[in-house]
């Protein structure tokens, strides 16, 4: 068969979602790596007082096309901004529009959805379910289209400990919730949706396994393959290691932890931490896309499923996770708190809540990460098996340049350099604080260290005057359990010279 970068020479594309985190790493890798491609056409919304044209040039001027510009500096040339708006009907593309898209495309990439776990349920359905829907329609008429690529979550069918590459019946008829939500009003819609998702955690869960019945149901006749990465993590390679752009999932708990806010967390250490890097979602997507393409007269009649997780091929568990966190921060001495830190109260008294009388910024940043520990914790505490047959029959199937160029081998990622990474990741690129503060940042840490542990001599202290010095029962009690630990440290001390 014929390469990847071979394969999408001369295709016009389209995709959605570029302004994502995952749209925004395909385009990328889509440019650089198959720079023959004809056009990229990206489907935007205005949004903010941006034209989409605006919303593209700042996506495409970031850190993260830095590479792609030093290689190929006329890529811009390729990226087409389309205003449009996906849960409109016709994706509210304009007649001019809406006949090159007819004309010319030859792959979908829909990457587009609300990823934010607590969305409502009629947002979900129409961001998720409806925008998908619009998008097939809009398939259908497409003259050259060859591949019609989904973008899933691992996740969908997560009320299933077993999940295949399949496509399962959906909890419910998405036809009918479409007319269900059109007369509801918002209080009813609430009040219901608990029953509606039932062992799924969230809305979002929920509409993206509608979203996966609507693919299979309404693009029928089309040739659609679907990716599901799990939980979507920091590049590990592309275009450099430890790339990330939000807060969600995992990034939000380094970004906590790093800050000082977060000491605990509710997680099962034996359950998987299925994280998958970015660059490998975007890698399965572009290598699916080229087998679906370049076998098309010989399309299957089920819908090409790919399963994008670790946990089946280079398992790594969440009481891991925590152990490399605590081994970067401890054994390098790292702190991420700038050397004048107004935060030092929150860290003596392992609480976030003082923070808000120091810093408006930091408190906003706090309820952030509030919220992705929250919705994180449904999975760090269970755990998935997921089949990867068509995963590894993919990674098979190409040839040994691609599989460097387009690498999707998890069974080579070496989660303690990566984790290492991410952690780097996150300080460097969403909270764009600069590496050359560490040094300073560290002379602090011990600071911040002389300080609690002065704190907590000056408490108990003040808990001794309070309470137990104006007791005697509390003082007899006091003295007794000093008394008990005294004999105990000397019984072990004799036994220990005994042993000698």
């Amino acid at each position: 068969m014929v390469s990847i970068p071979e394969y999408y020479e001369g295709k016009n594309v389209l995709l959605t979602g570029a302004t994502g985190f995952l749209g925004k790493v395909l385009l990328e890798k889509l440019l650089r790596s198959c720079p023959k491609v004809n056009s990229v056409y990206v489907l935007v919304r205005q949004k903010a007082g941006q034209t989409p044209q605006e919303r593209v040039e700042e996506v495409i001027s970031g850190k993260l096309f830095d590479r792609l510009r030093d290689e190929n500096p006329d890529f811009r040339e390729k990226v087409i901004a389309i205003n449009s708006e996906l849960t409109q009907p016709k994706l509210a593309l304009s007649e001019e529009d809406e006949e090159i898209i007819i004309d010319s495309i030859n792959i979908i990439f829909h990457c587009a959805a609300t990823v934010r776990f607590n969305e409502n349920l009629r947002d979900a359905v129409q961001l998720n379910v409806i925008a998908t829907r619009q998008l097939i329609l809009l398939a259908q008429q497409m003259k050259n289209l060859e591949v019609f690529m989904h973008v899933s979550t691992a996740y969908a069918y997560c009320n299933r400990k077993h999940i295949d590459e399949v496509v399962y019946p959906p909890p419910v008829d998405p036809k009918k919730l479409i007319d269900s939500l059109e007369w509801m009003d918002d209080g009813l819609v609430n009040d219901i949706t608990p029953k509606l998702i039932g062992d799924r955690p969230n809305t979002y869960i929920y509409t993206k396994a509608l979203a996966e019945y609507v693919v299979q149901q309404e693009g029928a006749k089309l040739n659609v393959a679907i990716v599901r990465p799990s939980i979507v993590g920091a590049s590990w390679k592309e275009p450099f290691p430890g790339w990330i752009d939000n807060f969600n999932g995992p990034s939000g708990l380094f970004i906590a932890a790093g800050k000082g806010i977060l000491r605990t967390m509710r997680a099962s250490n034996s359950a998987l931490a299925d994280l998958v890097p970015v660059d490998v979602v975007v890698n399965t997507s572009l290598a699916a896309a080229w087998y679906s393409g370049v076998n098309r007269y010989l399309r299957p009649r089920n819908v090409m499923v790919y399963n994008c997780t670790t946990g089946s091929t280079n398992p790594f568990h969440w009481g891991e996770v925590g152990k490399k966190w605590s081994d970067l921060f401890s054994k390098r001495s790292m702190s991420w708190f700038p050397p004048r830190s107004p935060h030092v109260l929150s860290i003596c008294l392992n609480s976030s809540c003082p923070n808000t009388a120091f810093d408006a910024q930091m408190m906003k940043t706090i309820t952030r990460l509030h919220k992705a520990m929250v919705f994180l914790e449904y999975f760090t505490s269970n755990s998935w098996v997921w089949n990867t047959d068509n995963v590894n029959m993919l990674m098979n199937q190409l040839n040994p340049e691609d599989k460097k160029t387009f690498n999707i081998d998890v069974r080579q990622l070496h989660w303690a350099e990566y984790i290492e990474n991410y952690c780097m990741g996150t300080k460097k690129y969403v909270l764009n604080e600069e590496m050359s503060g560490l040094p300073a940042a560290r002379k602090h840490l011990n600071k911040l260290r002389n300080i609690r542990y002065g704190f907590n001599t000056i408490l108990v202290i003040l808990i001794w005057r309070i309470f137990i010095a104006r007791s005697q029962m509390a003082r007899n009690i006091w003295y007794f359990v000093v008394s008990l630990c005294y004999k105990f440290l000397s019984y072990f001390r004799a036994s220990s010279t005994m042993r000698y």
